[in-house]
């Protein structure tokens, strides 16, 4: 059996970004960006208050990058992003409430979408229409249609858009990817699976009580008709909610299923099933399934599935996140993180690599399931993108075929259906109920368009 764990210096090597992580050199860039002052890319940070304050404290450290702006609707997580980001930079980020007099601005060059879900295609479509490069958490899309729009955005107006499926640029992955498909260590891949599961409590049913005043209740809603504020949705409940949200898939599967269509070659499905529920919990008001299987049927005789649990936390292959391919000749397990390993055809391992940094990390944290190194290395390569240094790893089309997947998992789930797709873009086929959660309604004057 081939056992290593990669070595830190070998492990930067391999991602072509010397500088990234603590106490390591600052690299000297030349002027990039028509607009960065001191030889840096100037970014805005849109939503700070989880995801978005940790990426705006990663991106900050990373050497020829400023934060520049602070974009958000409530006080509390506007402080919290400006108290993150004062411990990595001396430039203190201009704080702009509005996303629209954020894009306005003309002395930054990329902006990073962190908001909630709903938000998350209309912001980069918006940053793209104004000249900004655009890295979006996933799912980069509440609905299919947006998804489209975003990448048809980016085309139209030649700008980078990177989506937050971070594994892409994650050199371990990146190297079973390579033995997988060049090599052939698994002969003919047929098979894949991946999983995530957790211990999510139940969110309660919420009151109907007046906006806080630190928060900007219209704006955080920005493109979603308009409802009334209730106490248990900001700041993470929204998930649940199919008005906001777009459930466990696009939460988490997003990551698992964009590693099985990179590893397995896989573009747009042609059958979807779904099945599950609100199961581990009732009475409350989530209503995305907290207990949920998925799978996927593509051409040239291959499938793939997902299991999710929000509220079991019994693990599958020992993880709490991962997933798995099979093959001819053998299989590949992944376990969350930068690792894995290969096993033949009579279960015996021949190969295991581990992951080099933060191997302790909680593969289900919410913030940062991999830790701050395997952040940097995916934002670092957008950065390196704009530079015209490096290609993205994670460009939208590739960002949206996975969170397609998702999203049509969802529809699966909320129609009852199986969905029967066009392999050629994943557009529902013959099912006109379907086809009716293909996009969605908007507030007046908030619909995306290019």
């Amino acid at each position: 059996m081939e056992r290593y764990v990669m070595k830190r210096r070998d492990f930067i090597k391999t991602t072509s970004m010397a500088g990234v992580g603590a106490g390591l050199t600052i690299l000297n860039f030349p002027v990039f960006g028509k607009q960065a002052p001191s030889n840096k890319i100037v970014l805005g940070v849109m939503g700070v208050n989880s995801r978005g304050n940790w990426l705006a404290q990663v991106a900050a450290k990373l050497p020829g990058a400023a934060i520049g702006y602070i974009c958000d609707v409530e006080d509390g997580a506007i402080e919290k992003g400006l108290k993150a980001v004062a411990g990595a930079q001396d430039r203190k980020p201009a704080v702009i409430k509005d996303i629209r007099k954020l894009l306005e601005q003309k002395d930054f060059d990329a902006l990073i979408v962190a908001a909630p879900d709903h938000w998350h295609a209309p912001a980069a479509i918006m940053g793209t229409a104004a000249g900004k490069h655009v890295y979006v958490e996933k799912p980069c899309s509440h609905n299919p249609h947006e998804g489209e729009l975003l990448v048809a955005a980016a085309k139209k107006y030649n700008r980078l858009v990177q989506m937050g499926n971070q594994r892409r640029s994650w050199p371990n992955l990146q190297q079973a990817v390579k033995e997988v498909k060049e090599q052939g260590i698994l002969g003919k891949v047929h098979y894949g699976r991946g999983w995530y599961v957790n211990d999510r409590q139940p969110i309660g049913v919420g009151k109907k009580i007046p906006v806080p005043s630190t928060l900007n209740w219209d704006l955080w809603q920005g493109p979603a008709p308009r409802k009334d504020y209730l106490d248990n949705i900001v700041h993470y409940n929204w998930h649940w909610r199919w008005h906001w949200g777009t459930s466990e898939t696009c939460n988490n599967a997003t990551h698992e299923l964009d590693c099985l269509r990179w590893f397995m070659d896989l573009e747009y499905p042609t059958k979807v099933t779904s099945a599950g529920g609100r199961y581990s919990f009732s009475g409350d008001d989530w209503e995305t399934p907290d207990t949920q299987t998925l799978n996927f049927e593509f051409e040239g005789n291959k499938a793939v599935a997902w299991e999710g649990r929000s509220c079991d936390p019994f693990t599958l292959e020992g993880s709490g996140r991962g997933f798995a391919i099979f093959g001819e000749q053998g299989a590949l397990y992944n376990s969350g993180g930068d690792s894995y390993k290969i096993v033949d055809n009579k279960n015996k391992v021949v190969k295991e690599v581990k992951q080099a940094a933060n191997p302790n990390q909680s593969v289900t944290n919410t913030v940062s399931p991999a830790g701050e190194f395997y952040d940097a290395v995916h934002i670092n390569n957008f950065l390196e993108s704009i530079r015209g240094k490096a290609t993205l790893n994670s460009e939208i089309n590739t960002g949206y075929k996975s969170t397609l997947l998702c999203l049509l998992g969802n529809i699966a789930q909320r129609t009852g259906r199986v969905l029967h797709t066009d392999p050629s873009n994943g557009r529902i086929l013959n099912d006109a109920e379907a086809m009716k959660l293909w996009s969605r309604e908007y507030e007046k004057g908030w619909t995306p368009k290019i």
